[in-house]
């Protein structure tokens, strides 16, 4: 039976699993027991502490899709006392090779598809284990009896690093917060209460779990609950449904545009024949949740709270459609004017929720109150810049309504989250600044027509250089570190670059026009190629937005 008592760490998590027999993980070759996944994370933890060379910090890189590997080797690292930094395979080149050698990776978890992604780097002191191989299988084999709680690099505790998950921001290049047994633990407790998890559940993970999303909301409120995982290698809208049934689902989370690509799939007479009781994530949008309300029968719960555990915003029974709740249990949330340093107005609404008058009543959202961020790794500048003045600034654009009811509008200027990647503009910029005909480029974020951001780029031209679409998206294509989720959406060709008093570019103002303004922009296809924005177009999109709810994000 079950103990009751709230975790205090991971570890524990994973050692309560051992003895129960019933089904702990699905996956699309079978089914395996609570107690055989603490086992293959036991046997993973005593052969991480054979190969961590002495003196190492206790890190390991994790580059795979969600197969069992993935939750194993989470499982081994809570058991060892080590860290998992999660590796983005949508990387690449240096920028891959930097966010494992910037963790002090030792050792990196890898699989043959991902192989050609790490061709060419140079990644000294690492050891990289491919899973599946008859070589990775032989380094096991020893372990195969290990037990939780034998073997540990550092004695598990609270305190005690398990993710370094990268989040984008202000400084540039992916920052790894330091997420700790005792936070995680306590964040897979509090969602496993609020959604009242059990055995009986079964939690439906297609998201990354190199993302903090799939490991915090999904597979930690499963363990503290001893509901068992499924695992959906890569998110893929058309085979959720029979995912769903397959598996008997009845919980998922979702990021960015997932809720949305769900939608477009070809409707069914079958769409509400399945286990699904529930779906919790960020930026599906009020719109698009009554709509998947309606066609699947499933109530999505938006929520808000960063990787970093500097915020939290919690839904209560009486929020209104369109917010996302009140500040969370101890935390002072306000919405703060970043220039004046002064609280934003409460935000005026018309009768449909829209937002009026709203440039006044948006702002950054800060905790002023106590804070569960434990910082960057290795990045003291950006600690200071997400803690200045004794208050944590969340990076994210905020307004509230008159009864305190908090609403997200976007991200800070050098933020952009693109399909639920959290990119940086500064990293894009330097890849754009090689083009030659550029004399200056800025990137930031426009509102998607559904969900998060999308990349726009602002370009002044060398003289006598003009823009080539051709010659842009072939510059683009030989960018061996543009990731997949930076290619502009948008280009906006200016004479001269706007700067503020001080000759930096003025985001502010170019991010309030968009792509509603006078120079020439042009928008990338699906295929790739840039056309104009013309009038017809620009008709049509702004008609997509508006299907969406989102028109009032595009205040001009």
């Amino acid at each position: 039976m079950r103990t009751t008592t709230a975790p205090e760490t991971v570890a524990e998590l994973i050692a309560r699993q051992w003895g129960d027999h019933r089904p702990g993980l699905k996956h699309e070759e079978g089914v395996l027991t609570h107690h055989r996944t603490a086992q293959e994370a036991a046997a993973r933890a005593a052969l991480l502490v054979d190969l961590m060379p002495p003196g190492a910090e206790p890190h390991l890189g994790v580059l795979l899709d969600n197969t069992p590997e993935f939750p194993f080797w989470l499982g081994a690292a809570a058991l060892a006392g080590a860290a998992v930094a999660g590796i983005n395979p949508t990387r690449r080149g240096p920028e891959l090779a930097r966010d494992i050698l910037h963790t002090d990776c030792r050792i990196l978890i890898t699989e043959r598809a991902h192989l050609p992604l790490l061709r060419g780097l140079d990644l000294p002191g690492v050891r990289v284990l491919v899973t599946g191989t008859e070589e990775y299988e032989a380094l096991l084999a020893p372990y195969a009896a290990a037990k939780p709680g034998e073997a540990a690099l550092r004695a598990p505790g609270p305190d005690s690093r398990l993710l370094l998950y990268f989040t984008s921001g202000s400084t540039g290049a992916p920052k790894a917060a330091i997420c700790s047994q005792g936070r995680l633990a306590a964040a897979g407790a509090a969602l496993a209460r609020q959604f009242t998890v059990t055995p009986d559940d079964v939690h439906y993970i297609c998201m990354p779990l190199f993302h903090g999303n799939a490991v915090i909301a999904d597979w930690l409120p499963a363990l503290v609950g001893g509901a068992p995982v499924a695992l959906r290698r890569r998110f893929s809208a058309s085979a959720f449904l029979d995912d769903v049934r397959a598996y008997g689902a009845t919980y998922f989370t979702y990021v960015g545009r997932a809720v949305q690509y769900l939608l477009a799939t070809e409707p069914r007479p079958d769409d509400r024949a399945h286990s699904l009781r529930l779906g919790f994530g960020t930026e599906a949008g009020a719109v698009d949740a009554a709509r998947f309300a309606e066609r699947f029968g499933v109530r999505l719960v938006e929520g808000y709270g960063a990787t970093e555990g500097g915020a939290s915003v919690q839904r209560t029974p009486d929020t209104p459609p369109g917010a996302l709740g009140r500040a969370g249990a101890g935390d002072d949330l306000a919405v703060i004017d970043p220039e004046t340093g002064a609280e934003c107005p409460p935000a005026v609404l018309a009768p449909d929720g829209r937002l009026l008058g709203g440039s006044a009543a948006i702002g950054e959202l800060v905790n002023r109150g106590r804070s569960l961020f434990e910082g960057y790794w290795r990045n003291p500048d950006a600690e200071a810049d997400r803690t200045r003045d004794g208050w944590y600034w969340t990076g994210d654009l905020f307004f509230r309504d008159e009864a305190g009811f908090l609403y997200f509008a976007g991200r800070t200027d050098d933020r952009l989250r693109v399909d639920s990647e959290n990119l940086a503009a500064a990293v894009i910029e330097n890849i754009l600044a090689r083009w030659t005909d550029a004399a200056a480029v800025a990137v930031y974020a426009v509102p998607d027509e559904v969900a998060g951001d999308q990349v726009m780029a602002a370009v002044a031209f060398r003289e006598g250089a003009a823009f080539d679409p051709s010659a842009f998206a072939a510059f683009l294509s030989g960018q061996p570190d543009l990731g997949t989720k930076m290619a502009p959406r948008y280009v906006r060709v200016v004479d001269t670059m706007p700067t503020t008093a001080t000759n930096k570019i003025h985001r502010v103002s170019l991010r309030r026009e968009g792509f509603r303004c006078d120079d020439p922009v042009w928008h990338r296809s699906p295929a790739g190629a840039y056309t104009p924005l013309d009038a017809a177009a620009l008709t049509a999109l702004m008609a997509e937005y508006a299907s969406h709810g989102r028109s009032d994000l595009l205040a001009r």
